[in-house]
Formats: structure tokens, C-alpha cells, sequence
């Protein structure tokens, strides 16, 4: 049950049809029922006061028939004037007291009983209700509708009653009406009613269906050629047809597909021609490269012979040589991932290496920092298919960059695995990160403050070839940062290559209080 109220629930969210068409019925079905009920009413009311305007009109004569017989010189009995004035009114011999209008009835008339004599009655008077006859003892014509079981008939009535003027004092008169004849005309009112309500329902159901399918299909259609689009089929347009307003939403999105296709066609080139450019500029700068860079190792080789200037000027040229060399190589990193034929060469490590590996290469920056590094790592084997150069890259820029942005705080580095995959997590506890700027980190040549020094004399291509790395991999390579409360980067890898990386083993962010960053108790390594 639960699963077929979830379908629904999805249908109703999903299908614009669906909720047109409901709605619709609902609000159809609404007003068929007010208007059924208030013309069952109507008829109802009409029907019978129809009825007991008959009626009353019928009792004003039957109580000048009856005053007249009881009222009569004949000697009779009371009993007998009683039952022969019943009768006369029964026996719709008379003209004037037939069926008329108010149709078929029955007579009772009652003599209430003074102190021990009982009251003499003819006809039903049992079944005349009891409040009925408390208005008829005042002087009133009064009626009243109740269900009565009489040997003529049995069902809903009209009883009318009325005191008459006679010698017999007291003496009370009620006709009862059937309304068997008038229950079949409303029931086939309602029936009708019903039937008819029902008609219109289903005609407006299809009406609904079919207005709603005028505007669902167009949109539908244009949802399916907006998704093809956005997937990469650029030559993907609305048919136009007429010129009502979905022809004009047509002609409207065939424009703007247009228009998009046409830059994103100029910015593929643009971005073709840029990479082609940054490869070819690499490339082309390495042969001069080259030559500087031995004929600068020779004057560096022979420093102790030059004056204390031209020996700091040498040491500079080096350097920055270093610097511009480290460019090259990374531009032509990230080329090879622009054109897509960045290879791994995979081999079974242990991880463990790896971090040690990466920490052995950067630890003479967190000393000349004065940054603590504080390793967190199995104490068993964690052994990945993967490429360790690039994956130690990859933490080797993530340190650097922690070591960069710390402000003499402590830089955490945890390790953790689970069935089928590792994660490394590199925290520190600096500046951190303002909001968006989690995703802006791995954009290349970005940085969040440009006034701020780099100790490890990045490139500012970094994150983004360690991001294009961790991809490679099949893998995540994530961030999170908060103002004041630094930066927290984690490296999730498959351990198994090929297999795609669905959770991690370590958070990115924090979910409960951190340890202090000095508590002795972990273990702590300080690389160099």
C-alpha cells in the first residue's frame, strides 16, 4: 500500500496532466453535487407543498362532512356517528371528498375521554404522533410527516389534523396521506440527478484530458528536445506549428538554441585553440629552456669565482630557472588533460608510502613555517591499484597548499579505509574558505588571496592538476572551509581500479568537535 501511495505521490509531482485533470474532476464533481443537492431540494420542497396545500384544502371540506353527520338528527351512537363519518370520508363516493390533488387517504377521528371514561376513536388514531395532537387540542391545523403501519398502507405520511365544530365536544379529525407517490417521483429526481451528474463528469474528464493534452504534449515535447540539447545535441529544435503562443515558445527556444549552439561552438574553439596554443608554447619553450638552463648551471658552477653580486645574481637566475621550469611542466600536465591523453600507469602500492613519500618532499616547508604536521594513518597495510607519481603529486600539493595557508598552525593528515576505498584527509587550521569558494580552488591560476606569499612557489596550477588527477583516478577530490576555522581537503580513491567512488571512509566536514590540534597523544611526525 505504502508503495502504491509513493507511485502516486511521484505521478501527481511529476505529471502537470494528471494534476489539470484531477483538479478539474474534483472541482467539477464539487459543483455537481451542490447543484444536485440543491435542486433535490427544490423539487423535494415543491413536491410537497404541493401536497399539503392539497391536503389542506381536502380537510376544510372533510370537517364540514364530518361536523355534519356527527352533528346529524339521526340517534346514533357516538361510536357509530364516528365510524360512519370515517367511512364517508373513505369511500370516495363523494365528489367532493375524492382523491382530488392530495390523492388516496385515510381517516381518524378521536373524542379525547373526560376523567374515567375512555376517548372514543375510529380509524388509526394510534399511529397519530402525540405532538400532533397537542396542536390540534389548542385549536390549531396543524401537520406533521412521520412513518405510519396501517392495514392500507405502510411508509412515510402526511398527517394532517384540525378540531371540527360539532355537538360532540372536542371531537379531533387527522387524514393521513401516503407518500409513496411523491418518495418515487424524488427518488427518480435524484436518480436522474445522479445520472446526469455522472455524464457530465465523464464529459468533463475527456474535456479536461484533451484541453490539458493541447498544452502537456507541446511541453513534454519540448522538455525531451531541451534535455537532447543540454546533453550535446546542439542541432536539436522545436517543431513550429501555427503561431499561438506555443509556437511563438517554439520559435522563441529554437533562437535561444541558436544563439547558444553558436558560442558554445565559439568557446569549444577558443578553448581548442587555447590549449593548442599552451601546448605549443611549452613545448617550443623547452629547447631555450634547455640552453639557459645549462649555461646557468656552468656560471653556477663556477660562483666561488665571481664577486659577491653577480655570485647572488646566479643563485637568483637559478631559482627562478626552477620556477619557470616547474611552469612548463605543469602547463604541459595540464595540456595532456585538455586533449585527453593523460595515461595512468598503475601498479599495486601501499598508500602508507605514498603520504610518506609526499611528506618527505614538502617537509622542509612546514619547518621553515614553523608548522607542525600531525599524522593520522593505519597501522596495517593499504594496498590501492593506482598511480602512485600522480596520486603523490596530488598530496604533495594538498600539503604544500595546507602549509601555505595554516598561519603557524598545526596541519592534520588522516588516512582511513574501508571495502572499497581510501581517503586522505589534509587539515589545517588557518584562514579557511568563504562561501563558493570551495569550488573555486581547483580553477587554475585562482587564489583566494593574491597578496598572500607562497612558500612552496606554486604554479597556481596545483589543485587544478590534482583535481584532473583524482578524476583520472576515478576518484573525488573535494573541499570545505569555513572563515577562521581553515580548510579541510579529502582525496577519495578506489582501491580496486575501474571502480567508481560512491561514499568515503573520513568526512570532509567536520561533524562534531575536532581534538585540539596539540594534543600529545597522537602521533605526530614532523617530515624533513
Amino acid at each position: 500500500m505504502s508503495a502504491l501511495r509513493r507511485a502516486v505521490a511521484v505521478a501527481w509531482r511529476r505529471s502537470l496532466q494528471l494534476r489539470v485533470v484531477s483538479l478539474t474532476l474534483g472541482l467539477s464533481l464539487a459543483v455537481i453535487l451542490v447543484l444536485g443537492f440543491v435542486l433535490t431540494s427544490q423539487v423535494t420542497n415543491r413536491v410537497l407543498d404541493v401536497k399539503l396545500k392539497a391536503a389542506t384544502e381536502q380537510i376544510e371540506r372533510a370537517r364540514n362532512t364530518v361536523s355534519g353527520i356527527v352533528s346529524g338528527e339521526e340517534a346514533r351512537s357516538l361510536d357509530s356517528s364516528l365510524q360512519l363519518a370515517r367511512n364517508t370520508l373513505t369511500s370516495k363516493t363523494d365528489p367532493a371528498l375524492g382523491p382530488g390533488l392530495a390523492g388516496a387517504f385515510d381517516a381518524a377521528l378521536v373524542v379525547p375521554g373526560d376523567g374515567p371514561r375512555a376517548a372514543t376513536t375510529a380509524g388509526p388514531i394510534d399511529q397519530v404522533p402525540s405532538a400532533l395532537r397537542d396542536f390540534v387540542k389548542a385549536g390549531q391545523v396543524a401537520y406533521q410527516y412521520a412513518t405510519v403501519h396501517t392495514e392500507a398502507f405502510s411508509g412515510p405520511a402526511l398527517i394532517i389534523g384540525t378540531p371540527t365544530s360539532s355537538r360532540v365536544t372536542n371531537l379531533e379529525l387527522y387524514l393521513i396521506y401516503p407518500l409513496n407517490n411523491e418518495q418515487a417521483t424524488i427518488a427518480l429526481v435524484r436518480g436522474t440527478i445522479a445520472t446526469g451528474g455522472l455524464v457530465l463528469l465523464g464529459l468533463f474528464a475527456a474535456i479536461a484530458l484533451l484541453v490539458s493534452r493541447q498544452v502537456v504534449v507541446p511541453v513534454r515535447q519540448a522538455s525531451r528536445i531541451a534535455e537532447r540539447f543540454a546533453e550535446g545535441h546542439l542541432s536539436e529544435r522545436m517543431p513550429v506549428r501555427g503561431e499561438d503562443d506555443m509556437a511563438r515558445l517554439a520559435v522563441s527556444f529554437n533562437d535561444m538554441a541558436e544563439s547558444l549552439s553558436r558560442q558554445i561552438t565559439q568557446l569549444e574553439e577558443f578553448g581548442n585553440l587555447q590549449r593548442r596554443f599552451t601546448s605549443d608554447v611549452s613545448h617550443e619553450l623547452r629547447t631555450p629552456l634547455t640552453t639557459v638552463r645549462m649555461a646557468a648551471d656552468l656560471i653556477y658552477d663556477h660562483s666561488d669565482d665571481l664577486d659577491p653580486a653577480l655570485r647572488r645574481s646566479t643563485e637568483l637566475l637559478v631559482s627562478e630557472l626552477d620556477r619557470f621550469e616547474s611552469l612548463l611542466n605543469d602547463l604541459l600536465e595540464i595540456s595532456r588533460h585538455d586533449a585527453g591523453v593523460a595515461e595512468l600507469s598503475v601498479e599495486s602500492v601501499d598508500l602508507r608510502a605514498t603520504v610518506k613519500s609526499a611528506l618527505g618532499n614538502v617537509g622542509h616547508l612546514a619547518e621553515e613555517a614553523g608548522v607542525k604536521l600531525i599524522v593520522d594513518m593505519p597501522e596495517t597495510q593499504v594496498i590501492a591499484e593506482v598511480d602512485a607519481r600522480r596520486v603523490e603529486r596530488i598530496l604533495r600539493n594538498l600539503i604544500a597548499n595546507a602549509i601555505d595557508h595554516a598561519e603557524h598552525k598545526p596541519v592534520r593528515i588522516r588516512m582511513a579505509a574501508d571495502e572499497d576505498t581510501v581517503a586522505v584527509t589534509v587539515r589545517d587550521y588557518g584562514v579557511g574558505l568563504r562561501p563558493g569558494e570551495e569550488k573555486l580552488v581547483f580553477s587554475r591560476f585562482w587564489r583566494s588571496d593574491p597578496s598572500r606569499v607562497r612558500r612552496s612557489g606554486g604554479t597556481g596550477l596545483g589543485l587544478a592538476i590534482s583535481l584532473e588527477d583524482a578524476r583520472l583516478h576515478q576518484g573525488r577530490l573535494e573541499a570545505w572551509g569555513e572563515p577562521g576555522k581553515g580548510a579541510c581537503f579529502r582525496l577519495t580513491l578506489p582501491l580496486v581500479r575501474g571502480h567508481k567512488v560512491t561514499t568515503s571512509p573520513l568526512p570532509l566536514k567536520p561533524i562534531a568537535p575536532e581534538p585540539g590540534p596539540h594534543r600529545r597523544r597522537e602521533h605526530a611526525e614532523r617530515s624533513g
